[in-house]
Formats: structure tokens, sequence, C-alpha cells
């Protein structure tokens, strides 16, 4: 029998899948969803799938076909991660007169982010510059009636302010270009909603990364309520050194920090490779990232019309290794 969508009674925040398709599989399986004529759906509910479905794993390009089918279909809704950005800017020639010959500069950290995508469409050019046109219809942010979706942070002034530039929630090739300049609007609203909010670090001190990279800055929660030292705010898969995290944050620094009243609908994010049994990480903001290309959990809240969110909604897979005649078989790998 043909699939019918009808209004959800229900809505599946499903965190980033960086390519672990036989993940996201078991997991919507777990969740009920069925293929019907091959696609992916729930009788009466929609997964929402919050971005970075690309790089880093196995099968990017099959978790792209399965999320875009969904999605045509109207199983699915999906916002734009940093990644899909990422790439849309790295594959763009720049304008002329730019300075630059493409949008996101081709230096070997870039180079090695996108590395496994570009690798695993060599033989699919096409099929890649049809995903490309297609990461420019992802919105940046959905906001429905019980709850409101972002991949990192939701900045209601920006947010606010791109609704009236933009006309809605997508970006085009003009605000594309735009944002390769990040002290712009464009680039601000880019790096704020799909990579987070952060604080620079007093002169002469850096923190540097699991990876190797080395910041001068550390990304912050927009929902912290009163802070007073810089371990208040920080919101990062490394943590900051304990002399650096125990300073008092300075008035100046206090301003430039985002707030997400409890009074507000639920919001939920990916991006920020969270480890652990999966909450909430206050009454009305949750994380859905727990870090499944890392071998970690694909993770999904299960949101129905509550507006206090609560930890028994969150359901998981564990991202396994598999295993066949010729040895192991890596479902996601960690590059």
């Amino acid at each position: 029998m043909p699939f019918k969508q009808r209004v959800p009674s229900g809505f599946d925040i499903i965190g980033d899948i960086h390519g672990c398709a036989l993940t996201l599989e078991r997991l919507l399986d777990k969740m009920d969803y069925r293929k019907v004529n091959g696609i992916y759906q729930h009788a009466d509910r929609q997964a929402i799938f919050i971005g970075d479905i690309i790089d880093r794993g196995p099968r990017i390009r099959e978790a792209l076909h399965l999320v875009r089918d969904m999605v045509d279909h109207g199983a699915a809704q999906i916002v734009m991660g940093n990644h899909e950005y990422n790439a849309l800017s790295y594959c763009t020639r720049a304008r002329a007169g730019s300075g630059r010959k493409w949008l996101r500069d081709h230096n070997s950290r870039h180079d090695g982010l996108i590395a496994e995508t570009l690798a695993q469409f060599a033989h699919h050019p096409h099929e890649w510059n049809e995903f490309l046109e297609w990461f420019y219809t992802l919105p940046l942010f959905i906001e429905e009636d019980s709850f409101r979706a972002v991949h990192a942070c939701w900045d209601r002034e920006l947010i606010e302010k791109f609704r009236q530039v933009q006309g809605g929630n997508t970006i085009d090739e003009d605000f594309l270009h735009a944002s390769a300049a990040i002290e712009s609007f464009a680039g601000q609203v880019m790096d704020n909603l799909l990579r987070g909010t952060d604080l620079r670090l007093p002169e002469g001190l850096s923190i540097t990364s699991h990876d190797g990279y080395t910041r001068r800055f550390f990304r912050t929660k927009f929902w912290a309520e009163n802070p007073q030292t810089y371990a208040d705010v920080v919101f990062q898969p490394d943590p900051l050194p304990e002399a650096i995290a125990q300073r008092a944050l300075t008035d100046a620094e206090r301003r430039q920090l985002r707030n997400y009243p409890a009074t507000e609908k639920p919001v939920f994010v990916g991006h920020y490779w969270m480890e652990g049994e999966p909450a909430p990480l206050k009454r009305n903001v949750a994380c859905i990232d727990y870090s499944a290309v890392k071998y970690g959990k694909l993770v999904a809240y299960r949101l129905d019309d509550e507006r206090v969110l609560s930890r028994d909604k969150f359901v998981y897979v564990d991202v396994e290794r598999e295993t066949s005649a010729k040895g192991p078989i890596e479902d996601s790998l960690a590059r």
C-alpha cells in the first residue's frame, strides 16, 4: 500500500550522522520507520535531521540518498549542518576580485575534512553536483508549534534579521558568497547558527584540541543563566585547562553571551560531540549529537507535545563495527 503523509503526531529529532548509514537504518528500524517503495517512513511521525550528514564516515553517499529521499517524500525535514555549508563553500569558486580562488580555502585542514566525502563520490560526480544544489534548499533552522531545531545555536536576533533579509530560512548563492567574510552579517549567521557562539581567550592564551588544532577561542552555551566563570559557559568536546576554566567572566564577555530563556519552546541542536548517556542540557534544550562517527551513539529524541524535555524520550543505538568473512568492516570511521 503506498504511503500517504499525514499531519505528524510527533517528531523524531535525529543527531549528526556523518556517513553512518547502516547505524541510521538501525535507529530508524528501532523507532518503527519502515521502507515503503524503498523510502523510510513512519505511519504517523516525522523525522527531523539536525544536519551533518556528510564527511568522516564510510557510507556518506548512502546516507545522503536515504535522507534526501525521506525529505523529498515528506517523511522527514532537515536543517543544514556546518559540514554541508563547508562543502558548498569548498566546492564554490569565489567571484572575481575577491582575492581568493574558492569560498573555503583548499588547505590541508579543509582538504582532510572533506576528503572522505569527495572520495566516495569520485565515480559519481553528477550525483555530488546534485547534492550540492540540494544543500541550498536546506533550511538553517526549523520552527514548529512545539519545538525549534538548528544545528548549533538558536540566536534569536540573528534569526529574526535573517528572516527579514532572506524572506525565509534558506540561503542563496549571493548569501553564500557574502558569508565568506566572517565579519559580515552573512558570515555571522553561518558561524553562530551552524558552529555555535564563542568567546576569545585572553591575550596570549590558546588551547589545542585532540586533533592538534590550536584555537584562541572556545565555544559557549547559548542558554547559560547568570554565569560567573569560563567553566559556566564552555560547551565543546575539549575541556578548558583548569586555570583558564576558573577565570571570571568580564562584564564585556557576559554581554557577548546569548541566552535561551526557560520559558521558550524546546530547541534541539547537534554539532557538539557529546558523550555518555543522552539527557537534556536544560528543561528546554537538548543536544542530540553523541559522536556516532567516533563509535559513540546515534541518538534521537522522540518529541510529542511536551514543553519540558525528559531523559526517557531519548532513543539511541550504539555504533558497532561489523564483521564479515573477510574480517572487520567498520560502520563508521573517525577520520
